[in-house]
């Protein structure tokens, strides 16, 4: 068996300072004081892999491979100067491919993704290692862990493959609250359910839009006085913003208290910035549509610190019952394991007007 191991060492870098996404502003992240989180996201996965001896794993020097293979017997076949770019990833997969690769682990985002599928089409399956502001693509494995367990299992030849969405979101307009979206391809991926991420759904019909608009009138009654609240992103949340008549951001993190917004598209370091004074404080997020993500897809501003200073018991759930519906459980992938499993359980989730719904929390 032959692995082709990447790292997109700049992947994720946009999440905690509000850029939603890197493409093209590594230099704007590093000035809002973003740290690389790929690595760390990759070391994860690897240090989970057990493959055994004949396995042979091909990978790029430095941080665009290298530095997260801590077990593994390996080779570089690819190296890099300087910052990696899009292209160096693109001549990775090519010598990837002329080594014979059964299957190509990267760690990154829907670019990363992008650009591997660019090159190696539908010759190799690729699976993703989540590290990118938003994964909309269904090539990610829902954890690190679970990428791991999805490798060996593949290596067993327990798995079967499918055809997965490789989506190509427009990050300019995405910055303009805009999501723009198309299918760049469909990649072959290996399957394991429950382990492995649906692609993002749009939700839209005329009942989708009564359910916002019975949330946020429960909503409206339920945000009391002198309580900051921490809007997180999506059309459910930013309903009850447009109730308020407050101007939102829809794809970013903002923060109203007193019928007030006192905080909009806000960074990690701005949201602890602003808590580290308030006495009451509550989360507000909605689940992504078919992925069940509540935490660590899109919405990365709301940070594992930002979440244990709030307190779990502070967090509101609301999503709209077809979306429960189509997601079976909610999910949660902080980068932080300790937290996520104090986040699994039951929790309640607002889907209406005065109604609620309990739904499992799980982590990958």
């Amino acid at each position: 068996m032959k692995l082709g191991f990447l790292v997109n060492p700049i992947a994720g870098m946009g999440g905690s300072v509000a850029l939603k996404g890197t493409d093209g502003l590594v230099e704007e992240a590093l000035k809002r004081g973003a740290s690389p989180v790929a690595c760390n996201r990759a070391r994860q996965c690897m240090q989970e892999l057990s493959v055994d001896s004949a396995t042979e794993i091909f990978t790029c020097g430095g941080d665009m491979g290298e530095e997260a293979l801590v077990r593994q017997r390996y080779e570089v076949v690819y190296s890099h100067e300087g910052m990696s770019t899009c292209e160096d990833t693109k001549r990775a997969c090519e010598i990837f491919l002329r080594e014979g690769i059964d299957l190509l682990l990267f760690c990154g985002g829907d670019g990363t993704a992008r650009d591997i599928f660019s090159v190696t089409g539908r010759e190799v399956p690729i699976l993703g290692i989540p590290a990118g502001v938003k994964m909309h693509s269904a090539v990610f494995a829902i954890t690190p862990r679970s990428a791991a367990r999805i490798v060996e299992r593949f290596c067993r030849g327990e798995t079967e493959l499918r055809d997965a969405e490789i989506m190509d979101t427009d990050e300019a307009a995405y910055r303009r609250n805009e999501l723009r979206m198309r299918v760049f391809g469909y990649a072959r991926t290996p399957y394991v359910p429950a382990l492995v991420q649906p692609g993002k759904s749009i939700i839209q019909s005329v009942d989708e839009e009564r359910a916002k608009e019975d949330i946020a009138r429960f909503a409206c009654e339920f945000m009391t006085k002198d309580e900051l609240y921490i809007m997180g992103a999506g059309t459910t949340i930013y309903k009850i913003a447009e109730m308020m008549h407050l101007d939102k951001t829809l794809l970013g993190v903002d923060a109203v208290k007193n019928g007030k917004l006192v905080g909009k598209d806000l960074t990690e370091r701005e949201l602890l910035r602003i808590i580290e004074n308030e006495s009451r404080v509550k989360i507000m997020v909605s689940p992504i549509g078919a992925q069940g993500f509540i935490f660590g897809r899109g919405n990365q501003q709301i940070s594992a610190e930002v979440i244990e200073r709030v307190g779990i018991d502070n967090i509101i759930v609301l999503a709209t019952p077809q979306k429960l519906y189509e997601t079976p459980f909610l999910m949660v992938d902080t980068g932080k394991e300790e937290l996520d499993k104090k986040l699994c359980g039951y929790i309640s989730v607002v889907c209406g007007y005065r109604m609620a719904q309990r739904k499992e929390v799980r982590r990958g």
